[in-house]
């Protein structure tokens, strides 16, 4: 059985599994008592076996809350300027901020006071995209509001080149460059190809 049908007795209605609905033809008694024993079983270690899941992360889990006025950091996702196999890759995420907040919306959901750059974003965010911020009004924090999309993500810029490599493959010899991304440190510069990189950013190929 599958660990749907073991925890709910009825198997899973999807696509790939897609069975008729009425009653199962039962052979037998003692192969369905038998069953129903390793049933019981299959399911109380399934349980067990989420509930020592469900503790392991709740170690990690912090409970945040926040109140009217607080400021707080939002989170956002920046990305390299360049594409592997048609995706684009993420750099480490960054906070953009201090925004106060304006309402719980719910207990893990609240609503910030955006400024104009921001209007296309929705304000209203999950406490998980949040950090606490002891706010003082002569702090002033730079970020990039013009790039940052509906989604929160928006592409990162090559600074240098760092280092170069070749690759060599079985047919081939592939060469590579280090690249800094800007508003990263270098522990977090990435090897990418340098024709990717001399396409999209040929100011760095100058000197």
């Amino acid at each position: 059985m599958a660990p749907f049908e073991l925890l709910y007795g009825r198997k899973c209605r999807a696509p790939i599994c897609w069975e008729e609905v009425g009653e199962k033809i039962i052979e037998g008694p003692e192969i369905v008592q038998m069953t129903n024993e390793k049933v019981a079983i299959a399911r109380e270690r399934l349980k067990q076996a989420q509930s020592r899941q469900k503790s392991y992360a709740d170690q990690h889990r912090r409970s945040l809350e926040f109140k009217n006025g607080d400021h707080v950091f939002l989170k956002v996702s920046p990305s390299r300027g360049v594409r592997r196999f048609g995706i684009k890759g993420k750099l480490s995420p960054r906070y953009i901020g201090p925004f106060e907040i304006l309402e719980s919306v719910s207990e893990v959901s609240y609503r910030l006071a955006l400024p104009p750059q921001l209007s296309h974003v929705h304000n209203v965010f999950h406490v998980s995209l949040l950090r606490g911020y002891n706010y003082h009004p002569i702090h002033v924090i730079n970020y990039p509001l013009d790039m940052i999309q509906e989604d929160l993500t928006y592409e990162e810029e090559a600074e240098a080149i760092l280092d170069r490599q070749e690759r060599v493959t079985r047919r081939k010899t592939i060469p590579f460059v280090k690249v800094l991304w800007k508003n990263h440190s270098e522990q977090e510069a990435t090897w990418e190809t340098e024709e990717s990189i001399r396409s999209h950013y040929p100011n760095l190929f100058n000197n």
